[in-house]
C-alpha cells in the first residue's frame, strides 16, 4: 500500500527466519516481496524482517515481539496485534502503556 517500506520486528533470529520461510510459501498471486535484514537487494525489499534495529529507513514497523523495540520512534506508523489469549493480551496492554510513556500515541483499530 502506498509504497511504504515496512520493517517486521521479531523477538529473535529463529522467529525472523520462520516468518521468512512462511512468506516464501505464499501463492504467486499473494506473494509478499520481502527479505531478512542484511539479505536481498542493496536497498532491500519493500518488507524487511529482522530481530535487531533496521539499518535503512522504513516508514512502518510491525512489531511481532513481546517488547516495544527501543527504536520504535523512528517509524511513522507502528502496527501491533492484540491476541485474544489473556496472557498475550496483557502483554499487548503493557506495550500500549510503554508506547504512551515514550510519547507515542497509539490509535486502536478493531479488525473485522
Amino acid at each position: 500500500r502506498a509504497k511504504q517500506r515496512v520493517f517486521v520486528y521479531t523477538a529473535d533470529q529463529q522467529s525472523a527466519e520462520l516468518l521468512d520461510e512462511l512468506l516464501w510459501q505464499f501463492e504467486p498471486d499473494s506473494f509478499v516481496p520481502h527479505n531478512l535484514a542484511g539479505e536481498g537487494p542493496q536497498r532491500g525489499a519493500p518488507v524487511e524482517i529482522g530481530w535487531q534495529a533496521p539499518k535503512a529507513s522504513r516508514q512502518v514497523l510491525i512489531n511481532l515481539a513481546d517488547q516495544v523495540p527501543d527504536f520504535a520512534r523512528r517509524f511513522n506508523q507502528i502496527i501491533e496485534f492484540v491476541p485474544a489469549e489473556p496472557t498475550l493480551k496483557a502483554q499487548a496492554r503493557e506495550r500500549y502503556k510503554q508506547y504512551r510513556q515514550a510519547g507515542i500515541l497509539p490509535e486502536t483499530i478493531t479488525a473485522d
